[in-house]
């Protein structure tokens, strides 16, 4: 509990995922050898040199209405430039969603943090040949600038990317065909507890979805961090950064303002317990704790 917030944490996966000085290209080996303690297991394998990451949607439960922060990667898609996420099988959201006490009827709300692959996966599902949306009475809140660039209007993320155009079609098209998409930017308050707030950088539209209940305060922050080797380097950007410069500032200020309003920080990605307390120490920014 957050206040008077319930959160649950639904895991996809979790395991090594890519060449930690891939994914944060900036940060040296001796960072994350120095603080080898903190990031073994959970986020580091030293021996093959990869970061662990994981694939998780957050269930709120607020106000009387449930709300998803994303929703992973999706079953059966074409993502032919991942192999990983490439026509995925196997146990999906609906069935851990379902062992955690949620039906998909029950979803008032849908939460892309922003429009890449592995947050957006489950927004729809295949009935007949048809991606349609798997949360039938939910809302979906896309960012206004993540849809436009992603969309056929930005020419699918500009073609750079194959998949980009593929992830629309399956998994964001067809929740405007149903009516149930709704575009925000820069502010949107979903409830008293809850509100969005732009983030770029990572993508056009990136976002971070802030908490406060009772006193106590969260942000879920979506891409902003990949690692908690960013925490510690916020000018360090992802390989999957489209403006590595204004994502670097955007983690700068989210970051700045958790220390300052002892909200707690809750990655897209983290694998442990997901979830960390950041301090100032000097002019650094350093984890405090770690919240299960």
């Amino acid at each position: 509990m957050i206040g008077d917030v319930e959160v649950l944490r639904v895991v996809e996966w979790q395991e090594p995922y890519a060449p930690a000085r891939g994914l944060v290209p900036d940060v040296g080996p001796e960072v994350w050898q120095e603080n080898r303690e903190v990031l073994v297991p959970e986020h580091w394998e030293p021996g093959s040199d990869r970061a662990v990451v994981a694939l998780q949607t957050w269930v709120l439960r607020s106000g009387g209405r449930t709300v998803l922060v994303d929703t992973g990667v999706g079953h059966g898609r074409e993502r032919p430039s991942n192999p990983l996420f490439h026509q995925r099988q196997g146990d999906g959201l609906p069935a851990r969603l379902a062992r955690a006490g949620v039906r998909p009827e029950d979803v008032d709300v849908v939460v892309n943090t922003h429009i890449h692959g592995d947050h957006v996966g489950w927004n729809t599902h295949d009935v007949d040949g048809s991606w349609v949306p798997a949360f039938p009475n939910a809302t979906y809140l896309l960012p206004a600038a993540d849809d436009h660039h992603f969309g056929p209007d930005g020419g699918y993320g500009g073609g750079v990317r194959p998949d980009d155009r593929l992830i629309y079609e399956d998994s964001i098209a067809p929740v405007h065909k149903s009516g149930q998409a709704v575009l925000w930017d820069g502010l949107h308050r979903i409830d008293e507890h809850l509100t969005l707030e732009s983030a770029p950088g990572h993508t056009p539209g990136s976002s971070v979805l802030r908490m406060a209940s009772r006193g106590e305060r969260a942000v879920f922050v979506g891409d902003l961090l990949h690692s908690p080797v960013q925490i510690l380097h916020p000018e360090c950007s992802s390989c999957f950064c489209l403006d590595p410069g204004q994502a670097a500032a955007s983690r700068r200020r989210v970051l700045e303002r958790a220390v300052e309003e002892a909200e707690l920080v809750i990655p897209a990605h983290f694998g442990g317990s997901g979830a960390v307390e950041v301090q100032r120490r000097g002019d650094s920014l350093a984890f405090a704790d770690w919240t299960s």
